[in-house]
């Protein structure tokens, strides 16, 4: 059934529900030709069953803020924010409110666990470690999302080339094409890549500061970003290569595979358009000494005469085609994110 149906059979908002299907706490499959995310009635049996149902399951999802958070470890506010910028908790989601602050929440079970864990960070002076690194300003919020949210992605799909877009998705598109040289292999990862998290705003201001936390800003980040795309990169080209144009799984939005075959279309001859008169003789220019086309092209007189500029790439693309027989043809599949 829908989501908003499922929602409503397990008792959860909308967000609720959301949270749960990331967490990996409610099972979806894909439904339909656009892979539409469903939930089975096996599944929602499976989950109204629980002998804690369906107070347990609300709060495994239930995610809170910085002042319910600090009420809940009876702590000031303040001191849940330093334990959370040094890393002690990580965020589930965030959002960006209308003075483009950004807005941090929490699993409340995740903050009820930390606080029987350590609870010498509740009470007393912080200690010298913590302390400098609230001095120097660390905020490890955004980075510890991001690590969330990608093995929340990597765990959704078990496609190579679909991981190695979620790793990608982390990163600057520079910083992906730094390491993967191949242009159709960036365009297959990019038809492959994860939805924006959800909330995010629509507004120009606050959407650029939410796709600024979506990517990886510190230096030892992305560098692990950069040598775990290249490791699934090359896992991927390993199991199948990347669909090049021509080839089976290469499709276009919105052009259907056929068209993608390069077959000739045959062109009716053209009428013959009326008789010009003879102009006056021109004269023929002595031969120059021959000038060098831009960027390192061949000059035109370097081309066979009469061969139209169409035979010519369509000579390209057979050649091209040609060299491309032994490799193996790529397969695009369909990925649901949930």
């Amino acid at each position: 059934m829908t989501p908003a149906r499922a929602a409503q059979e397990l008792e959860l908002g909308r967000e609720e529900f959301r949270l749960a299907v990331q967490l990996g706490l409610v099972r979806t499959v894909p439904v339909g030709e656009r892979d539409r995310r469903r939930v089975e009635r096996c599944e929602l049996d499976r989950l109204r069953a629980g002998p804690d149902f369906p107070d347990g399951l609300r709060d495994r999802v239930r995610a809170v803020g910085t002042g319910e958070a600090a009420a809940l470890l009876e702590i000031t506010p303040d001191r849940f924010t330093k334990l959370a910028r040094t890393g002690h908790l990580s965020p589930v989601r965030f959002s960006v409110n209308r003075y483009r602050a950004v807005v941090w929440m929490y699993l409340a079970e995740e903050v009820a666990e930390f606080g029987l864990s350590c609870p010498s960070l509740l009470t007393g002076r912080l200690p010298i470690d913590v302390r400098e690194r609230i001095a120097a300003h660390e905020d490890l919020r955004p980075r510890n999302w991001r690590a969330r949210r990608l093995s929340l992605l990597l765990r959704a799909t078990a496609d190579p080339w679909a991981r190695a877009a979620a790793i990608a998705s982390l990163l600057d598109p520079v910083q992906v094409a730094e390491v993967v040289d191949d242009p159709y292999e960036r365009a297959h990862l990019d038809r492959l890549r994860p939805p924006r998290p959800p909330g995010m705003p629509t507004r120009s201001a606050a959407l650029e500061i939410a796709e600024r936390l979506t990517r990886a800003d510190d230096p030892d980040e992305i560098l692990w970003h950069r040598m775990s795309l290249a490791l699934a990169v090359d896992e991927a080209r390993a199991e199948v290569s990347a669909p090049y144009p021509g080839e089976s799984g290469a499709v276009s939005p919105d052009v259907e595979p056929e068209e993608w075959t390069g077959a000739r279309v045959a062109v009716e001859p053209r009428s013959p358009g009326p008789a010009m008169a003879p102009g006056p003789s021109v004269p023929a220019m002595a031969p120059g000494p021959s000038v060098p086309a831009p960027g390192g092209r061949p000059a035109a007189s370097d081309r066979p005469p009469g061969r139209p500029a169409r035979t010519r790439l369509l000579d390209r693309f057979r050649r091209r085609r040609a060299a491309d027989v032994g490799r193996t043809k790529g397969q695009r599949r369909r990925v649901s994110w949930p």
